[in-house]
């Protein structure tokens, strides 16, 4: 009984002779931010200014991607799947494309014949499915999509020539004749304003002509949308699966360029600020050798000094980070709403990244004043040399 007394005496007087040394340990802290509050000021704003950015750049990493794909799918497929020489697609190539895309694109199958009008002008017309079209391509400019039996959706440069005054038409191809209601108008500045879409039920009772074209609108990464052009091709393995090289390679461009500039931009502000907080401990080294002169004096070690350093160091880069962490989840959320009209979801998995980031970006820039720090002798700096 006595001996566990005496353990617990022991015990209790060990953390009270603890106690005092981590007190005056925070206090030191705390009254050198306290008297060189402009410095502290000046290096803690350049680390919450590097954190904000750190933040709302990595915020937007991953969600500018996926939103800058989806703008991308907005143009059109990235992926065509036609029929190879002297064969035609299978009956259900539309089925299996969308199983292989299910969840990660828009599918669309069309067919092309060349029809004749009532004067015997040629046009190309195209049966498709209208409510997928709508989906792919929503690029195109329609001003009323077809929902009846034998509605059409002519071109704008077609118009003049089969329903100039909007007025239904016949077209006829070997020899079998639809009569057609002018439903709505497109215009792409491209083949489509040349061409007269008809839903893909009216186009394959009237020309027996099966789908010779399947378009894909996938979604993902450049290795995502390669591995499904593979599936594609093991699904439908008498179909040749080609890449919309235009949409790929751009997509891909401006994708590498986002993301470079976003590097580069946190690289360049955090370089700015490092170098803010270096020239900030320099003159905390230079305005305090007195203090560290006496410290030395009393019988402080030079490893302890430095710990006391690079402790305010890292106590400036913690609360920088901590503060700039929530600026930049509001930066992050305005930018994704001004620039894409949807908002930037905040990911609190960075913080741990952001936190020891401005951490390691203060203990290096104090590496410099702690090899100063070093050089200090007490003689000397007392006497006032």
């Amino acid at each position: 009984m006595k001996s566990t007394l005496i353990n617990v005496a022991q015990d209790v007087a060990a953390k009270r002779a603890r106690s005092p040394h981590t007190s005056m340990f925070l206090r030191m802290l705390l009254r050198a931010a306290m008297l060189r509050r402009g410095r502290a000021a000046s290096a803690l704003l350049a680390m919450v200014v590097a954190a904000a950015v750190a933040t709302a750049m990595l915020n937007l990493y991953v969600d500018v991607q996926a939103k800058l794909r989806r703008e991308f799918r907005n143009y059109g497929a990235n992926i065509i799947v036609v029929e190879r020489d002297g064969t035609s697609l299978p009956a259900d190539a539309v089925s299996q494309a969308e199983s292989v895309v299910e969840g990660h694109g828009v599918v669309a199958p069309f067919a092309l014949i060349v029809a004749r009008t009532s004067d015997g002008q040629a046009i190309v017309v195209a049966g498709t499915d209208f409510d997928r079209v709508r989906e792919l391509d929503r690029w195109w400019s329609v001003n009323n999509w077809p929902a009846a039996p034998k509605g059409a959706l002519v071109g704008a440069r077609t118009v003049p020539v089969v329903s100039p005054k909007n007025q239904p038409f016949d077209l006829s191809f070997q020899g079998h004749t639809i009569h057609l209601t002018p439903a709505g108008t497109v215009q792409t500045g491209s083949a489509e304003d040349s061409r007269i879409y008809l839903a893909l039920a009216d186009f394959v009772s009237w020309t027996g002509v099966q789908p010779s074209t399947v378009e894909v609108a996938a979604t993902g990464t450049p290795e995502e949308i390669t591995a499904i052009m593979h599936r594609l091709e093991q699904a439908i393995p008498a179909a040749e699966v080609r890449p919309v090289r235009q949409i790929m390679e751009g997509e891909a461009r401006v994708l590498g360029k986002t993301r470079a500039t976003l590097l580069a931009a946190s690289a360049l502000i955090i370089l700015t600020a490092a170098l803010c907080v270096l020239s900030t401990l320099m003159g905390w080294v230079f305005d305090r050798r007195r203090d560290f002169a006496i410290m030395k004096a009393l019988g402080a070690s030079d490893h302890l000094l430095n710990g006391f350093f690079a402790a305010e160091a890292a106590a400036l880069g913690a609360t920088g980070a901590l503060i700039g962490f929530v600026l930049g989840i509001g930066i992050a959320a305005w930018i994704g709403r001004v620039n894409f009209h949807a908002p930037v979801m905040p990911r609190f998995s960075v913080l741990p990244f952001v936190l020891a980031g401005s951490m390691a970006v203060t203990l290096l820039a104090a590496i410099l004043p702690i090899s100063l720090l070093r050089r200090v002798q007490p003689a000397g700096i007392l006497r006032g040399e």
